[in-house]
């Protein structure tokens, strides 16, 4: 399930507000988030940060209270959404923030003074729209972009289960859930 919407339409700002409500409710919530530029979670100064400059593909840093794996392109392709989501441990819902693209049913977000079109109708995987102006769409479930129990409400009735996620990316899973086969 995913958030959609142009830049600056206020999708994280709706995330930090839908994982409390989702956890309150007993839900384990991860993330994936895509990023149209460059980004670092390390810094000069870090061991880690040295190690990364040194040449290691991959750094992990682990302490009691959380770990992170950086690994370095190097050139090499960005890799593939379900390749990222097979990284994730399972939880109840993984809400994917950016990749507007993929085909995943999405909660498009639109705020007016963002200036941007909605996505909706082109974007047929779009199930309802988080909106301030609910009188520009129609055939879709709309809710006010403050509607947080509307929208988990949604969430619970539109997201899909991992094999009907693979599925829509013409990934069929065997028995063993970590067994993939791509449809030729």
């Amino acid at each position: 399930m995913a958030l959609a919407g142009w830049s600056g339409a206020g999708k994280t700002t709706l995330l930090k507000r839908l994982i409390p409500a989702l956890t309150t409710k007993g839900y384990s919530v991860s993330t994936i988030k895509h990023a149209h530029h460059r980004f670092d979670v390390d810094y000069p100064g870090k061991d880690s940060y040295a190690h990364r400059e040194a040449g290691a593909q991959e750094v992990l840093v682990a302490s009691s209270e959380r770990f992170a794996l950086m690994h370095e392109l190097r050139g090499a392709p960005e890799p593939d959404f379900l390749q990222l989501f097979s990284l994730l441990s399972p939880v109840d819902y993984v809400i994917v923030e950016g990749f507007k693209r993929l085909p995943l049913p999405k909660i498009e977000i639109n705020r007016a003074e963002n200036g941007k079109p909605f996505l909706y109708p082109e974007d047929e995987l779009i199930r309802a729209v988080a909106t301030d102006q609910p009188h520009a769409v129609s055939g879709l479930p709309t809710l006010a972009l403050d509607d947080v129990e509307g929208l988990v409400a949604t969430i619970e009735r539109i997201a899909v289960s991992k094999r009907d996620l693979y599925a829509a990316f013409g990934v069929e899973m065997e028995s063993d859930p970590l067994t993939l086969h791509r449809e030729q």
